[in-house]
């Protein structure tokens, strides 16, 4: 692959944002992540937000819970890409892990991101 994978992330209110900042101030700058909000946005709106974003390169697009507006957004617009995968579900664990592995498919940069969200998720008792 000769690009790197771009990355967007597309979450309620302004969580995206602070992802996306929180991302570039652990791991430096780790190249293209788009930060999308649904702020003000109507479903076709966040749709071109989200077309936008992703462009015609093979493409991640994380979204902050499977079942809201914007994952369903995502999927309405994405779903004759299969360059771009879609994982529901973002945290910063599974950010970190792509920013160091944008060289893969997307399929398998998604599933590795996925895998450490999943990881990361601990019920901790004091």
């Amino acid at each position: 692959m000769s690009e790197p994978l771009r990355g967007v992330v597309v979450t309620h209110s302004h969580m995206a944002a602070a992802l996306v900042e929180a991302v570039e101030s652990i791991a430096g700058d780790t190249g293209p992540f788009i930060a999308i909000s649904n702020i003000g946005a109507t479903r076709e709106s966040l749709c071109e937000d989200i077309a936008d974003a992703v462009g015609e390169d093979p493409a991640v697009v994380f979204v902050d819970m499977p079942g809201g507006s914007c994952l369903h957004a995502t999927l309405m617009e994405l779903k004759d890409r299969p360059n771009v995968a879609v994982v529901a579900g973002v945290n910063l664990p599974m950010l970190l892990e792509f920013a160091f592995h944008r060289d893969l498919p997307a399929s398998e940069a998604a599933e590795r991101a996925a895998a450490a969200g999943e990881r990361a998720i601990r019920a901790m008792h004091t």
